[in-house]
């Protein structure tokens, strides 16, 4: 909690101050008001006094009400702003945080608990900072202040008070014990239930094909009740309060009463006229205090009834707190270099003795690679599913660190990049087509600002390079682009991947199986184009694919198989000589297409 309070800003800590010494102004005009009543007591019991000091008095406790109102408004409005500002700094620091972590950090947290933390768990700090600043305060300075106040008048009434107060601390305690460990199981159950929802909505599709709604919904029905249960447990522990508070208050009232009834019995009339009188002024005096004191205590129980409100949120915030702290206080396991030196080779990548496994994982699903890859080649990935070529290729932008071994970029390890440096020099094409809302041509300039921003005659050039002219003239750069492009075709998201790629202009081109959604005729013109590009700019081509039509033409064609290397070459050769080649090459064609 005290490192979420660390994120405040010198402005919310000012505003701080300031809303402390509106409480404490606050609290001081709350205890006036008991002396004026006090004082108007002993004027209607004793008869002696003015109906000017009576108005008099009644004014004064009508101002303090009113600027103690005020002061209220004033510490609400500074708690709401300082709740703001913290949230916003919170979320802004969970960003970026979580875009600085690595695809292995993410997946130690998953997306939806991230997002969990971002919304839910913030929410939960901002409404503790805005309902719970001003009691925070103003609880612990209204009682102490006014047990002194109290402990001044008589001890009897102190100790029923006391007593009362006893009874609401160990209450308070004994439902902490029972609400904060499911407090912390419900932001966890919450973390499932936003991982099915998410699931359903993205898998829509599928579900329906398989006509799953009923089996998405007793899922998504398991999850929730999970979630309610706890809920439900807390709900009904907690709701336990209110009915301890009012029975502690009445029966603190009933007490002071009772204890004042006792007390003014003791001074009843003797037929002594001196007597009687002097102990009718001690009733009057008894009677004006018993008034002041049932003022006090009742602040004194207010004071407590409003750290219990923040009892009650303060074990979700405490977890909240922690969830968010785990966010930012995740050291990165991919960090920035030193920064390379400046090197005259450009597109230049080498593997050297590259194993790589990953986290946790019993066996490495990259062994023992060296590669040379030469300025301007293209060079092609083929194999299995899962005979490790994407993770290789992943390795050079750094999605992950090589565990053994280097991995060289115009000569220089990959690890002494500064990542902003290492990633300006790649356009990169993912295996799944990501397309972002807006509209088509901030999805072909995306990320180039630190390049310079495109023109619409470059992102033009690479939507034409990228065969994706005759869609896109049809609505133009303007057209609306829905979330994960959900309002393209899987070949036109592939096509628009790749012209954001291409308007990079970049040094080193990594293209994760993107031909695969497109026809041969499609694939060919698109792979020629580039070719045209590439050659101009002596830009290195990385392509991972599953069709050997779509590399056949490459430089070099590196075959994969169990994670290591089977075969380096031509199409031509690796015909002949490679034998994993040659099965793929069967599985693909007739033999008299071989042939």
């Amino acid at each position: 909690m005290f490192k979420i309070l660390g994120k405040l800003t010198i402005k919310d800590w000012l505003y701080t101050l300031l809303g402390v010494i509106f409480i404490v102004g606050q609290v001081w005009l709350d205890l006036k008001m008991p002396d004026y009543m006090k004082a108007i007591t002993s004027i209607i019991t004793t008869g002696e006094g003015t109906v000017g000091e009576l108005w008099v008095n009644g004014g004064l406790m009508l101002l303090c009400a009113l600027a103690s109102a005020l002061l209220a408004g004033f510490t609400g409005y500074l708690s709401a702003r300082i709740a703001a500002n913290l949230g916003a700094t919170l979320r802004a620091n969970i960003f970026r945080k979580v875009n600085d972590l690595s695809i292995e950090d993410v997946k130690k947290f998953s997306v939806p608990s991230l997002i969990t933390r971002t919304t839910n768990d913030v929410a939960n700090m901002q409404t503790f900072i805005s309902m719970g600043f001003n009691v925070l305060i103003k609880a612990p300075i209204l009682a102490v202040w006014t047990i002194c106040k109290m402990s001044t008048i008589n001890w009897q009434w102190s100790v029923a008070t006391v007593v009362a107060v006893v009874t609401l601390v160990m209450t308070i305690a004994i439902l902490m014990c029972i609400t904060v460990p499911r407090f912390k199981r419900i932001q966890k159950l919450t973390d499932q239930l936003n991982e099915v929802t998410r699931e359903n909505v993205t898998g829509v599709r599928v579900v329906r094909a398989y006509n799953a709604e009923e089996f998405e919904q007793k899922k998504f029905a398991k999850a929730s009740s999970d979630v309610e249960r706890n809920y439900m447990i807390n709900g009904n522990a907690m709701s336990l309060m209110p009915a301890m508070m009012s029975l502690v208050m009445n029966g603190l009232t009933l007490a002071i009463y009772v204890i004042g009834a006792l007390l003014m019995n003791n001074y009843g009339l003797t037929g002594n006229v001196l007597d009687d009188i002097a102990n009718l002024a001690v009733r009057g005096e008894l009677y004006g205090n018993m008034v002041v004191f049932s003022s006090y205590a009742m602040n004194v129980v207010s004071a407590f009834v409003m750290m219990t409100m923040i009892f009650i949120m303060l074990p979700r915030s405490i977890i909240s707190a922690r969830r968010i702290n785990e966010v930012l206080s995740t050291p990165l396991t991919i960090t920035d270099g030193a920064g390379a030196p400046a090197t005259d080779a450009k597109g230049a990548i080498e593997f050297r003795n590259v194993n790589f496994k990953y986290p946790d994982a019993a066996d490495y699903i990259v062994r023992n690679v060296n590669l040379t890859i030469a300025p301007g080649q293209t060079v092609a990935f083929i194999g299995a599913t899962g005979s490790g070529k994407t993770t290789l290729v992943n390795l050079v932008p750094r999605f992950y660190d090589a565990t053994e071994g280097e991995v060289l970029v115009d000569g220089v390890n990959v690890k002494d990049y500064k990542l902003e440096d290492l990633h300006n020099k790649i356009g990169y094409v993912p295996q799944k087509a990501v397309l972002f809302s807006g509209d088509i041509r901030s999805n072909i300039d995306f990320g180039t600002d630190n390049n310079g921003a495109k023109t619409d005659e470059q992102v033009k050039k690479a939507i034409k390079v990228a065969q994706a002219e005759n869609f896109v003239n049809k609505v133009g750069l303007g057209g609306p682009v829905a979330q994960g492009g959900t309002n393209f075709s899987g070949g036109q998201k592939q096509r628009l991947c790749i012209a954001r790629a291409l308007a990079r202009e970049a040094e080193f081109y990594i293209f994760d199986d993107s031909f695969s959604a497109l026809d041969y005729k499609t694939d060919k013109n698109l792979r020629k184009e580039i070719k045209k590009i590439t050659s101009k700019t002596n830009s290195t081509v990385l392509i991972i694919a599953q069709r050997i039509g779509t590399i056949k033409d490459a430089d070099k064609i590196v075959v994969f198989d169990n994670g290591n290397i089977v075969g380096v070459g031509k199409h031509e050769e690796l015909a002949k000589n490679c034998k994993v080649y040659q099965e793929i090459l069967k599985s693909q064609f007739s033999k008299k297409e071989i042939a």
